[in-house]
């Protein structure tokens, strides 16, 4: 019966588009605008972001945050993109998107909102720290794959509030990860819920796929590589917060085959942890 609450989730997923407060065309335009090959203008693409006033009061609300420890208030998307940067601000932009999924929505109590965020930002700060070091990737796309990477979570807490008691259940009984317990309980697990709904608001493969397979990275038929820098990032988030963490990602040997060494990483994640605080980010996401 749970697989079969599994694939009619599957079948309502696309439905939650519409849930976006922005239209997805407007992150279809700002894609296009700033892929690897466009030329366009920086003052172009604020324009865009600027049609919708809530979406830009929100992101800037976010970049004044203490989390970047800008020196003076930006109040224009055009003077947040030129100090933060544009896939900085294109990252904000799809944080506060989601956040807005989760507006008005009643959460099971045990679904700790403030901490997803944080888990979130951390994954995506140490995968854009790693991807130079595992392929000279696009960090870029990796930060913002990273924020997004546990979307499928969220959507089971709040659409399937039994169902997803039901695999936080089953983590405990069986000492399973959550992504395990997930295919023992209905067949499907989160990455894959995530990219489904993110293919909805068209996004590209570059940061849907990674995140669809960092489970499972051996198995992305285009984007092992990125899958596998998520994979890695989301265990080594996992273990600078708690040691003890069951992890299911052998993340150590992996770091070993680009001939890192995964204490020294360690140590650097968490001095860049320190200096960027994903608590602080997290905090004014979960407001």
């Amino acid at each position: 019966m749970s697989h079969e609450h599994g694939q009619q989730f599957l079948l309502d997923l696309p439905g939650l588009r519409h849930e976006l407060p922005y239209s997805p065309a407007l992150l279809t335009t700002l894609y296009s605008q700033t892929g690897q090959s466009s030329s366009t203008p920086l003052e172009e693409i604020a324009e865009t972001l600027s049609r919708d006033q809530g979406l830009t009061a929100k992101v800037l609300t976010m970049a004044n945050s203490a989390f970047y420890g800008l020196q003076q208030e930006v109040t224009t998307v055009s003077r947040a993109i030129a100090v933060l940067g544009l896939n900085e601000v294109r990252s904000l932009v799809l944080a506060v998107g989601v956040k807005a999924l989760t507006k008005g929505k009643n959460f099971p109590k045990e679904f700790k909102l403030s901490e997803y965020w944080e888990h979130q930002l951390t994954v995506a700060l140490i995968a854009r720290h790693l991807a130079p070091l595992m392929g000279g990737l696009d960090g870029d796309n990796l930060f913002t794959a990273g924020v997004l990477h546990d979307l499928g979570k969220l959507l089971t807490a709040l659409h399937r509030t039994d169902d997803w008691r039901l695999i936080e259940s089953l983590t405990h009984e069986q000492q399973l990860s959550y992504s395990e317990a997930e295919e023992e309980y209905w067949g499907i697990e989160h990455g894959m819920l995530g990219s489904m709904v993110m293919g909805s608001w068209n996004l590209p493969e570059d940061i849907t796929e990674p995140v669809n397979w960092h489970h499972a990275p051996m198995h992305s038929p285009n984007h092992r590589r990125q899958a596998l820098v998520l994979c890695v990032a989301d265990a080594m988030a996992h273990v600078a917060t708690d040691p003890n963490a069951y992890i299911n990602c052998p993340w150590r040997d992996v770091v070993g085959k680009f001939h890192l060494s995964d204490a020294d990483l360690l140590e650097q994640v968490r001095a860049l942890l320190q200096r960027h605080d994903p608590g602080i980010f997290a905090a004014g996401l979960a407001a």
